[in-house]
């Protein structure tokens, strides 16, 4: 799609905002961002006089598409809890595109988001990147898999405790994450063995997986909220050499210095929960900020539908003012999380090569009276506000092509 947004506000991220500016879109991709752009013959002109204009947001840890709303146990595909060793779970085989967070998701500026097995298993499976909007996750999809998630602290305990089974402790919550590593070592070590000698060797989905993390081809998103299993982690990742990036890290400010000092990210929320249960009862909307002054690298997530997916800007707005940086709090909602999950080759800022997803806001998106107007995925338009009616309109994907 071709399109060139003129006039507004923009916001590219990666660089400094232009006034009266033009974002230039050609067969979905950003070609130019400025303030002196030409136009060629033919691109679709979108007077944005007034408006903000951004890069689509990045939610880094989102359940949305297999955690679906008003459906009940017949939406819920978060967890497989009848295995604590999931690494050969996909994500990306349980999203329904049907789910309403994904309009809400455009809503509120996120074109992108980093789906994630729940946190009820050690070890829970491979995430998956994808736009927000489509037919067929296989034509949403940005990067598949991103990452692998595992899980310390009270969900895996629970889950597994209530069935009388290992693990019951955070001990045995390590235990079976450094237990299945370890195999996953020894299979590498025979697997290369095996080709040296050219002789057959039988695969297993779940350690061929465990070796791309311990390879470094895929990070590991540590679902962690108290300071002393956020220790845990590091102390698992440092044993094993894989590359960490805490999820949660509630009580990550506690030890601020200790995560930045090792380069660790963190992908901070949600935040705007109860104290629901005993490793959440630090939370708090100044802790981003903590996180940040002390040099941690942060993309702040509402753990969709923990905290509703339209919500995550107004997370950051919260933080900002509980101390957050602004320019620090827009940088947590796209270039951070891009980033951080790999994905910034793709989006996250507004220049030349990356995908063609903008939003177009009535003003600052931290500004809780600002909404998105225009939201592009790819140089389309697959939302808009409708004044008229006041409420928004999302494109239909299974009629795209008769526009």
């Amino acid at each position: 799609m071709n399109i060139a947004i003129t006039g507004g506000y923009v916001v590219p991220v990666d660089g400094e905002p232009v006034d009266g500016g033009t974002v230039l879109v050609q067969d979905g991709k950003i070609v130019a961002v400025g303030a002196d752009v030409d136009i060629p013959d033919g691109v679709e002109v979108v007077d944005a006089d007034g408006a903000w204009v951004l890069p689509g947001f990045v939610e880094a840890h989102a359940h949305i598409g297999v955690h679906e709303e008003a459906e009940g146990w017949a939406g819920q595909d978060t967890n497989e809890m009848t295995d604590p060793v999931g690494a050969r779970m996909r994500a990306l085989d349980a999203i329904n595109p049907a789910d309403l967070g994904f309009a809400d998701a455009l809503s509120g500026g996120v074109t992108t988001a980093v789906i994630k097995p729940g946190s009820g298993n050690p070890i829970g499976g491979q995430t998956v990147a994808v736009k927000c909007w489509g037919r067929t996750v296989d034509e949403m999809l940005v990067k598949e898999p991103v990452s692998v998630k595992s899980a310390l602290g009270e969900n895996p305990k629970r889950v597994y405790g209530e069935k009388g089974k290992l693990p019951s402790t955070r001990q045995g919550v390590a235990a079976v994450i450094r237990d299945e590593l370890t195999r996953a070592q020894d299979y590498v070590a025979r697997k290369a063995e095996a080709e040296k000698d050219g002789k057959p060797f039988d695969r297993d989905n779940t350690q061929e997986v465990l070796a791309k993390v311990l390879g470094g081809e895929l990070p590991w998103c540590q679902h962690a909220h108290r300071a002393d299993d956020i220790a845990t982690a590091i102390r698992l990742s440092e044993e094993f050499g894989y590359r960490l990036i805490l999820n949660h890290g509630t009580e990550g400010h506690l030890i601020a210095d200790l995560i930045a000092e090792k380069r660790i990210p963190v992908i901070i929320g949600p935040l705007f929960t109860s104290r629901s249960k005993v490793e959440v009862r630090n939370r708090g909307l100044r802790n981003p900020g903590i996180l940040a002054r002390a040099g941690v690298e942060l993309a702040i997530t509402t753990d969709h539908p923990v905290v509703p997916i339209h919500f995550l800007v107004h997370q950051a707005t919260l933080a900002v003012k509980e101390g957050l940086d602004p320019d620090v709090a827009i940088r947590s909602l796209t270039v951070n999380p891009a980033r951080i999950m790999g994905l910034d080759d793709r989006v996250g800022a507004l220049k030349p090569g990356l995908d063609g997803d903008v939003v177009i806001w009535s003003g600052d998106p931290l500004d809780v009276m600002s909404r998105a107007l225009h939201v592009y995925v790819q140089g389309r338009e697959v939302y808009r506000f409708d004044e008229s009616r006041g409420e928004g309109v999302v494109a239909d994907p299974f009629y795209r092509e008769r526009r």
